[in-house]
């Protein structure tokens, strides 16, 4: 028994490996292992597609003015809001210079402009008198000195030369009152009470917050796909950073140059009321980073493709057989993440979305069902 018995679980083990080998053997042939790569697939579709110009600028403000004394004089008083930073409005009072020698300079002229109509009137009666005596004598007798002509045209002279310094003195007088030109943000203020100003001195330097502008660059991979009139072309800017402003905008004009630096075009766009001074959109502050984005041509028939598809400017399709075939494609423009195509593509083309790590031309590929599904449709 010692000798049969091992004998006998070894006959065992041999047979029952055997039956395992060829149970195998079966399944092997009865399913073959599918070797192919799977790959995702969708139909090209050519659409019409509408191109979006964007560029970088800096928020300016349309106007500055540096702004000067006009009369001499000392400050008597300024506007609260007349600091570094402060927001005025047209008309607003900034400052106001003394006044009381200008007042006795208008006095003075209204003076000189009454006298200068007395006299005149007093020459025009004079000449009517001589009028009349010269037609009793003849015409040898009788000459413009006679009929008192210059003396007339020299009262008449001062009078319009006292007008006009009345109207110097009127203007004098109002320029003690210094107003705000229009809207504006107060960049810098170099005045104070009881300072002395002489005219011409420069006091303070303004911005006008009624419109701001941006120049902006378009680069030449852009030029192409620009409206042939850009002109009132609405537009839109926005801010970098973690609390972004976006404002409309309105593209008015082409600077008409090309940089000779950077080879590049400008164009300049409005924004009204950048600190909403009449409104309640968030303010967009001069000094400003902006995007600046509008609405470029409108291309017809291109096919929008993934970036991380074409290699070289190829993209890789299959064919009706399910084998990879390469494709060369012609790049029309880059557009965020994506290619537009003009030419290669033809609609209802199969395009290999996630080709294998090392696609050949040629490679037999097994499609993954539902996008079967699509590409059938």
């Amino acid at each position: 028994m010692k000798i049969v018995l091992p004998l006998v679980v070894l006959g065992v083990g041999v047979a029952g490996m055997a039956t395992i080998n060829a149970t195998a053997s079966k399944n092997e042939e009865a399913e073959p292992v599918d070797t192919r790569p799977s790959v995702r697939v969708m139909p090209a579709q050519a659409t019409d597609y509408q191109v979006t110009i964007t560029s970088f600028g800096e928020v300016k403000p349309l106007e500055k003015t540096m702004l000067a004394a006009q009369v001499a004089g000392e400050i008597v008083s300024w506007n609260p809001n007349f600091v570094a930073g402060g927001l005025i409005k047209q008309g607003d009072i900034l400052f106001t210079i003394e006044q009381d020698t200008y007042e006795a300079a208008l006095l003075q002229a209204q003076a000189n402009l009454s006298q200068a109509k007395a006299k005149l009137i007093e020459e025009e009666a004079l000449a009517k008198v001589a009028e009349r005596e010269a037609e009793r004598l003849s015409d040898r007798k009788v000459s413009d000195l006679y009929l008192r002509k210059p003396q007339v045209m020299s009262a008449k002279a001062s009078v319009q030369s006292a007008t006009a310094a009345l109207r110097l003195a009127q203007r004098d007088l109002e320029n003690c009152e210094v107003r705000a030109p229009y809207d504006a943000l107060v960049i810098s203020r170099d005045l104070g009470a009881g300072q002395f100003v002489h005219t011409g001195d420069v006091v303070a330097e303004l911005s006008s917050i009624e419109t701001a502008e941006v120049v902006f660059p378009i680069a030449g991979f852009d030029s192409a796909f620009v409206p042939e009139d850009v002109t009132n072309l609405s537009a839109s800017v926005t801010t970098q950073g973690r609390r972004s402003i976006t404002r409309n905008a309105t593209i008015v004009r082409d600077l008409g140059v090309v940089d000779n630096a950077t080879r590049m075009s400008h164009l300049v766009v409005r924004i009204n009321d950048p600190y909403s001074l009449n409104s309640d959109e968030p303010a967009l502050k001069f000094g400003s980073y902006v995007e600046v984005k509008f609405a470029g041509k409108h291309l017809s028939k291109v096919f929008e493709v993934p970036q991380d598809l074409v290699t070289n400017r190829t993209i890789w399709l299959i064919d009706e057989a399910q084998q990879l075939q390469p494709r060369q494609v012609s790049v029309l423009r880059e557009e965020g993440e994506s290619f537009l195509i003009d030419q290669g593509l033809n609609d209802n083309d199969l395009l290999v979305m996630t080709p294998p790590e090392y696609p050949q031309k040629g490679m037999v590929v097994k499609v993954i069902e539902d996008d079967a599904k699509v590409a059938q449709r």
